[in-house]
């Protein structure tokens, strides 16, 4: 027990203070360049933390362990909303701001019905991973254009927020002094440690499929989903305690847009396989389901309550019990 225990516990301590160890020391040396907050945010903070994720399903698709790659891209996005957007809103309930729901919650819906239509009909490989990453670099630049314009940002930009409250030292501030290398060897090290990280939880993933008999990709949607969704969970959470559940809403679809185009895209073009049949008949259409839910909530009164939040947490107990051998 303890040979499968320990390296799978201790890739997501690893993926998790590498993920943290990385975003910091590439927010140092981007604002010692000049680099601009937003841009900052949009990019090295929002997407930074998202790594671990990224690093997992890659490494498990190389380790022809397809149902932890893909398991972990649509377990996460289902864990974000039915867990963690019922954990959020139970804590304060989840208000929503208009021009976010209407297009990042749109983006959401689409990305992942997009996503559901592309594992049934086709095997991803390079060219699907090229236009998932091209989307999520279309998306962007869009979301920049328009933030850049407005006050009120949408989903990535929240999403990066929402981590800068939860760890203030993730803000890009005024540019610090003293040895340029030490951001830098921060940066590295923690690109080391989630690599490192990936490869034990991958490994210690599949001994306990193995050792338990459970599917790998039942333990790729429920304990690495989990495990690699903790940073997406504690910014949600932070952000519900100090009353800015519209930046909780705004992290909960940015980190899901990300998971679909961006980590589903770079799994697709490193390493093209088919997704398990299981996710295509059963996961994916979750996801969809959840997702849609998530948005229509959302639209009733602009905000999730309280009792909504706790329907959503018992939809996740629900869905992992449906799952479990």
């Amino acid at each position: 027990m303890v040979e499968v225990w320990l390296p799978l516990l201790g890739g997501l301590v690893m993926l998790i203070a590498g993920g943290e160890l990385l975003v910091r020391g590439s927010v140092q040396v981007a604002t010692r360049m000049g680099v601009s907050p937003l841009v900052i945010g949009l990019t090295l903070v929002g997407f930074g933390t998202s790594t671990p994720e990224l690093v997992t399903s890659v490494q498990a698709a190389l380790s022809g362990a397809p149902g932890i790659a893909y398991g972990n891209v649509v377990g996460s996005n289902i864990a974000n909303i039915l867990l963690i957007g019922g954990v959020a809103a139970l804590l304060f309930p989840i208000t929503v701001q208009s021009s976010a729901l209407k297009r990042d919650g749109a983006v959401m819906v689409a990305v992942a019905v997009a996503f559901a239509l592309v594992a049934a009909l086709l095997t991803p490989g390079r060219l699907t991973g090229l236009v998932f990453i091209a989307a999520l670099a279309f998306y962007v630049w869009f979301a920049f254009r328009q933030e850049r314009q407005a006050s009120a940002g949408g989903a990535v930009q929240q999403k990066s927020t929402a981590l800068q409250e939860a760890d203030p030292a993730l803000a890009p501030g005024k540019a610090a002094h003293g040895p340029a290398w030490i951001p830098v060897l921060l940066a590295l090290g923690g690109l080391v440690l989630i690599i490192l990280g990936g490869g034990f939880l991958v490994d210690g993933a599949v001994s306990l499929a193995r050792g338990f008999g459970i599917s790998e990709t039942v333990i790729g949607l429920t304990i690495v989903a989990i495990g690699t969704s903790m940073p997406e969970f504690v910014t949600s959470v932070v952000a519900g305690l100090k009353r800015q559940s519209d930046v909780a809403f705004g992290n909960i679809i940015g980190s899901n847009i990300y998971n679909l185009l961006g980590i589903g895209g770079f799994t697709a073009l490193l390493a093209p396989g088919a997704v398990p049949v299981e996710i295509v008949t059963f996961d994916n259409l979750v996801m969809v389901g959840v997702s849609l839910l998530f948005v229509g909530l959302a639209w009733t009164g602009y905000r999730i309550a309280r009792w909504e939040g706790a329907a959503l947490l018992g939809g996740y107990g629900i869905y992992v019990w449906s799952i479990w051998p």
